[in-house]
């Protein structure tokens, strides 16, 4: 790994973690908090932009980065935007010890919204726009802001984009990725602004509705009250449940319906299948929680459209103690966290494309079992898979499925409930938030010990990345020149 190249790239991005954080010490002084808090922000970003000057000092020169050196730019770069970024918590006094404060932060970069804080009413504004902020840089990836402002990132620029992107394919809008990464952001900040302004419209403030559209957009699901989204009306819920929707959507599809091809959506089999999974399972949740005299049917209809769609894009946004529905409808939302929403969205979990192949390779198994000598091609979207995807995908499931089994064991020495640990690791792992139990709807993570929230804290990492970028690094190979 050229560690002179990477941590000269880390050092840009530490350097925009740490502007940002200066930056909400002007919330603070427009809400007239403390004077504590402002500098908790002002001195987290100070110390922020001088390593990043220091780091970027002893470490230039010409960057060149190559596929390895890119997924160490990514790895390294989350880690220590999760460190610069956990100082507002601990010297504001919010979170005081230094594991959880890390916590939180890299649950707000990697937009999985489990959180460690009760009576979110009482944290300062500031230190909410801070959490907010989080995860709006990571939805679409701090370091795809980099490439798209940077433009001499060049070749670099790919080898970051494919390593911090989520999904088995890495669509390019254009042949020159920096341009890629502008349109991307560009879609990204206009589909923001818009929720911003629809919920200010239904009956938010300006401070509210930005921060509820960063969580949404990004499929974060922090909030700003403690009841989550539950704390608003319906109209809000409406806004929010569409823009979940749109979030966990390929973008690549939205920047083509805004120049004119809206038709790009159903030709899309991966939106097909999303669309009409999120149809079903709705609609199980809905007659479910019905049959069980929940509430009136208006209202179950409601509350399942909403947690449905906030599972499967992994966004963790509740308007309803799901923890308290039936057997038969938890067991279906833990099974939704695994599967998350498309490639190319901001979404986590394992992606619709691949349940979507990894399903098509069962049922090609299944046919061959039967026809032994007959010759089945695998195809998406009538394109023909390449055998090289699938068993990339093949292994990614098995993977992914390894270590939620393992980290549940090791959660069970940290929660009261097997419950508990099997979802705290799904949750954190698929980046979605709410788990059940202990860690429910209307639960948080504070009562995990800290070596327990170390250990989900890399889940989240892992998931974020997907599982590759990170686990490379535990390799000897990838250390040789």
């Amino acid at each position: 790994m050229n560690k002179r190249a990477v941590f000269h790239l880390v050092a840009y991005m530490t350097l925009v973690i740490g502007l940002a954080m200066i930056g909400c010490a002007g919330i603070s002084w427009l809400y007239d908090e403390p004077s504590n808090i402002r500098w908790s922000l002002i001195q987290s970003g100070l110390i922020a932009v001088v390593s990043a000057a220091g780091m970027g000092w002893f470490s230039r020169g010409d960057i060149n980065l190559s596929r390895r050196d890119g997924f160490g730019v990514v790895t390294f770069g989350w880690f220590f935007a999760t460190l610069f970024g956990s100082l507002p918590y601990i010297f504001s006094g919010v979170i005081p010890h230094p594991v959880s404060a890390m916590f939180e932060t890299m649950s707000g970069f990697t937009t999985t919204g489990a959180s460690v804080l009760s009576n979110l009413e009482e944290i300062p504004h500031s230190i909410h726009f801070w959490r907010a902020l989080t995860h709006w840089f990571g939805g679409m990836g701090v370091l795809v802001l980099c490439v798209a402002i940077l433009p001499f990132l060049g070749v670099g620029g790919m080898q970051i984009y494919r390593a911090e992107m989520p999904g088995p394919s890495k669509d390019r809008l254009t042949p020159r990725i920096t341009t890629t990464a502008k349109l991307l952001w560009g879609v990204y900040a206009l589909l923001t602004l818009i929720e911003a302004v629809l919920l200010k419209l239904a009956g938010m403030n300006w401070f509210d509705a930005f921060c509820h559209a960063f969580g949404t957009i990004s499929t974060g699901g922090f909030s700003t009250y403690s009841a989550s989204v539950g704390h608003f009306g319906t109209p809000v819920h409406i806004i929010i449940m569409v823009f979940m929707f749109l979030a966990g959507i390929n973008f690549s599809l939205h920047y083509h319906a805004l120049t004119g091809k809206p038709g790009h959506y159903f030709k899309d089999s991966e939106f097909r299948f999303y669309f009409f999974f999120l149809i079903g399972t709705t609609l199980f949740l809905t007659f479910n929680i019905w049959s069980h005299d929940w509430a009136s049917f208006g209202r179950c209809l409601r509350d399942a459209s909403f947690t449905a769609t906030s599972i499967v894009t992994t966004t963790g946004f509740c308007t309803a103690d799901f923890d308290q529905w039936p057997n038969a409808s938890r067991l279906l939302l833990v099974l939704m966290m695994f599967v998350g929403g498309c490639a190319g969205s901001t979404s986590g979990g394992m992606k619709v494309m691949r349940v979507f192949i990894m399903f098509k390779k069962m049922v090609r198994e299944m046919k061959l079992f039967m026809r032994p000598s007959s010759v089945i091609q695998m195809k998406l979207g009538g394109k023909p898979v390449e055998q090289e995807i699938v068993s990339h995908i093949s292994a990614f499931f098995g993977i992914f499925v390894l270590i939620f089994a393992l980290g549940s064991f090791v959660m069970t020495f940290f929660t009261p409930d097997l419950e508990t640990a099997a979802t705290s690791v799904i949750a954190t792992l698929g980046n979605i938030g709410p788990g059940l139990n202990a860690v429910g709807a209307t639960q948080n993570y504070a009562a995990i010990a800290p070596a327990g929230q170390g250990l989900l804290t890399f889940f989240m990492l892992l998931g974020r990345l997907e599982l590759y970028t990170v686990l490379i690094l535990f390799l000897p190979s990838f250390w040789k020149k």
